[in-house]
Formats: C-alpha cells, structure tokens, sequence
C-alpha cells in the first residue's frame, strides 16, 4: 500500500512539473515564431504532448519506486533503498536539476523571448502611427502588462513554493545523516502543493479568454422590460 500511496502521490506531481514546462514551450512558439506555429503546431500535437507530460510521470515515478522498495520487519518502505550509495546520489542530483534549474531555465527564457517579442511588435505599430494607433498601442501596453504579471507570478511562485521541497530532497539524497522532523516534513510538503492550487488562479486573473468563459459561467438575471422604440401593434 505504501509503494501505490507514494506512486499516485508523486506521479501527478511530476506530470505536473512537465506540463508546466511544455506550456511555457508553446507559448514561445506561439508568440515568437507564430508563423511556423500556425503552420505545424496542431492540435494533436499538443494533446499528445500533454499525454506524453503524465504518462512521462507516471514512468519516471515508477521506475524509481520499484526499484527502491523494500520490505522491512513487516513495513514497507520505499525511496529509501537505492541500489548503492553512488545511486542514491546521482539520483537526488539529477531530479533536482531536471524538475527544478532546468525549468527555471526554461520560464526565464521563454518568457523572456516573450516579452521581448511583444515589446518589438508593439514599437513597430507605434512607428506606424495614422488612425486608431492610440487604441492599437494601448491595447499592446495592457498586454505587456498581463504578460509581464503573468510571468512574474508563475515563476516567483514556483520558486517560493519548490525551493524549500527541492532542497531538501537533494540534500536528502547527498547527505545521508539529514534529519527532519514531520511537521517540518509536512509543511515542505504543503508549501509545494499549494503552487498548483495557486496556478489556475494566477491564469483565471490574467488571461482573458478565461476570464470570458469564467463570466459566461456566471448567470445573468435577463432583461425582461420592452425596449424604448418597442411599440404594440
């Protein structure tokens, strides 16, 4: 029960973690090279890279629960017995740099290549000048803006909320003799979950295709009174 327990626990978490990335990714080529996107970026290329992000989790998660699980004097533990010490090690090191620099590295850049893009678009429309380009470089102001605070909350956040977890499961993994106590344990734990929770928010408060379909879920009480022009026949 242990060995199921840690692997429906940590498979999401993982998946997760590659999910993340992949959006970043689309968005950059979304935004950056939108010709090629809109030419080769189908549908069932994305959907088949968010099924490649949870099956990628659940397989990752299951090779290395499987084969670090033992029974003890009658109670299982897992993640705990690594073929040799040299295992345990590469293991902690490899995880902590996959799931945690390598995505830091990839919101700097992508985001950055982003916004960097979006503020190119918006100087070319200014140069422009002529009718309505006071409406065309206000609405590329306020998209700057929601990207730029986009950006900033996705990435601070995972930092604020991974870093204490990474951690200590790196130093868990390198340094043997590493103690905690559980409610330290637990608290890492919730500190880490809370970024997904927090994630849906930060898209429902910035983008506004969502905030459309968020309000067209709120019931609107309908008009019942006749227009002023409407006249009986």
């Amino acid at each position: 029960m242990t060995v199921l327990s840690e692997f429906f626990n940590w498979s999401p978490f993982v998946g997760s973690l590659i999910n993340i990335a992949a959006i970043a990714v689309e968005r950059y080529l979304k935004v950056v090279h939108h010709v090629w996107a809109k030419k080769s970026l189908r549908k069932w290329k994305i959907y088949s890279a968010a099924a490649f992000a949870w099956i990628g989790g659940y397989a990752i998660v299951g090779a290395v629960t499987i084969h670090t699980t033992t029974v003890l004097n009658g109670v299982c533990y897992t993640l705990i017995f690594f073929k040799s010490r040299a295992a345990k090690k590469a293991f902690g090191i490899w995880y902590f740099v996959s799931f945690y620099l390598v995505l830091i590295l990839i919101f700097i850049f992508c985001y950055w290549r982003i916004l960097v893009t979006i503020r190119r678009q918006a100087n070319v429309m200014a140069g422009h000048g002529g009718a309505g380009s006071s409406a065309a470089q206000t609405q590329s102001k306020h998209i700057q803006s929601k990207v730029i605070r986009t950006m900033l909350l996705v990435s601070l956040l995972f930092v604020v909320a991974y870093t204490p977890g990474f951690m200590y499961s790196l130093l868990l993994n390198v340094h043997s003799k590493l103690q905690i106590r559980a409610l330290g344990y637990h608290i890492i734990v919730v500190i880490g979950f809370l970024y997904n929770c927090t994630n849906p928010f930060v898209y429902a408060t910035n983008f506004d295709p969502v905030n459309r379909v968020l309000l067209g879920m709120i019931p609107c009480k309908k008009n019942t009174q006749p227009p002023e022009n409407f006249h009986m026949s």
